[in-house]
């Protein structure tokens, strides 16, 4: 794989890196993924607190997805202008701000001001993410990226594991003990403006941490061998589309975010119906872990398949499993359906890095290019939820399983093309 091959051209000397900066980034892919992992708790909470529909409930995850759309592209132009450690810095202190946007959000009582604090915490996290996956990449022998990258992944995994759990307890615990049916009208707005400290505070144990982890990797800023580059275009990297796998794999990253994220969205709602398993929210909340595990136990598991197997044919195994465990849920009802829903996540394991890995295969020095426009691919987050949600308000919930379903077939499709055309470097 030709991405590690940069190192004369681009920001960074490989060869010269520490070896222990590779647990930083682990590190950031462990934050990043366990922040996002939390809008799936917070939909039930604001979809409860402000009454909303499936459709209204996914303007979260639109909110959230969209920056990846408006900021991957100066985001890989930051990093070409700084580094990516000052980068990362940045992006961190840029989520700090977003955490911190959830304090007025709370006071003001209106849903749209927690749109534009998961907005502003999104942008931070896309350049924090436009510096990750291109490093961990780098950070090593090209011949074992996939795997690296998968590794990677695997600790973005763990966070998405841990917060869903530690956040259903935090935000989700107190539905379940008050009737609102019984409030009056001031004792309703009393209670929602009490529900969105909780939300609030959340968000600022985070601030917190992400304020000692941004002075962390500045603190090392220097301890990264960089070299000048030459100024980004902002539309620059957009030409790379003209490349077949490029454009297939974007499309790829795009259906795979849209899935994964459309999923986690809709499984506290599809595990509370009574013909599923019934649960209350808070326990429907922490079954969100399972599914974030399994991405987790699957990420360890693939990143040893994907150095024995071709990563085409590892990834349309996992995105038809993806698709038959979808079936599976939306035909049957109680605990088949439940947990075929909560298995997704095992297929979802080696999805992203794999597809974006591939896509990126013979870049050479358009690496950072490339990680920006995969990036920008990740907004199918904010589109495909919000098609799911108008199918789950027009139809039923299971019926809305099935446009995750078809995004994993052209998943397979990518796969398959990745088979059938090795990758050719750019010259």
């Amino acid at each position: 794989m030709a991405l590690a091959s940069t190192a004369d051209k681009t920001t960074l000397s490989y060869t010269d890196a520490p070896a222990d900066l590779r647990w930083f980034v682990f590190a950031l892919f462990f934050i990043f993924g366990g922040i996002t992992s939390l809008n799936d708790i917070l939909i039930p909470k604001l979809k409860h607190l402000f009454e909303l529909s499936h459709t209204e409930a996914m303007l979260i995850q639109f909110a959230f997805f969209i920056a990846y759309l408006l900021i991957s592209i100066p985001g890989a132009m930051l990093v070409k202008r700084l580094g990516y450690m000052r980068a990362a810095s940045f992006g961190l202190l840029t989520m700090t701000v977003g955490c911190l946007i959830f304090i007025p959000a709370s006071w003001s009582g209106l849903f749209v001001p927690f749109l534009l604090a998961l907005f502003v915490l999104a942008a931070g996290i896309t350049i924090v993410q436009v510096v990750a996956n291109p490093l961990i990449s780098v950070l090593g022998k090209p011949e074992t990226a996939h795997s690296r990258l998968t590794f990677a992944q695997a600790f973005n995994s763990l966070g998405t594991t841990v917060f869903p759990f530690v956040g259903a307890r935090l935000i989700l615990g107190s539905l379940e003990k008050v009737d609102e049916s019984a409030l009056d009208a001031a004792g309703l707005a009393a209670y929602r403006a009490q529900e969105s400290q909780v939300i609030t505070n959340t968000y600022i144990g985070l601030a917190i941490a992400l304020v000692i982890v941004a002075l962390a990797v500045w603190t090392r800023r220097k301890r990264m061998p960089e070299m000048p580059q030459e100024p980004m275009r902002l539309f620059q990297s957009f030409d790379l589309l003209k490349q077949p796998r490029v454009a297939f794999g974007a499309l790829g990253i795009f259906l795979y975010v849209g899935a994964e994220v459309a999923i986690g969205s809709l499984i506290v709602a599809y595990l509370v119906q009574p013909h599923v398993l019934a649960l209350p929210e808070r326990s429907a909340g922490e079954l969100v872990a399972f599914y974030w595990g399994g991405a987790m136990v699957g990420r360890f598991i693939g990143s040893w398949l994907l150095q024995r197997f071709a990563p085409g044919l590892v990834l349309a195994c996992a995105a038809l499993g993806a698709c038959a465990l979808l079936a599976i849920s939306g035909l049957s009802t109680g605990t088949v359906a439940g947990w075929a829903l909560l298995a997704v996540g095992l297929m979802n394991s080696i999805m992203f890095p794999t597809i974006f890995s591939l896509a990126c295969e013979g870049l050479g020095e358009r690496a950072p290019d490339g990680s920006g426009l995969m990036s920008t691919a990740i907004v199918g987050g904010a589109i495909v939820p919000l098609l799911t949600g108008v199918i789950a308000d027009g139809a039923t919930l299971a019926l809305a399983l099935a446009m995750p379903a078809a995004c994993y077939l052209g998943i397979a499709l990518f796969a398959r093309y990745c088979l059938r055309n090795p990758v050719l470097p750019l010259g």
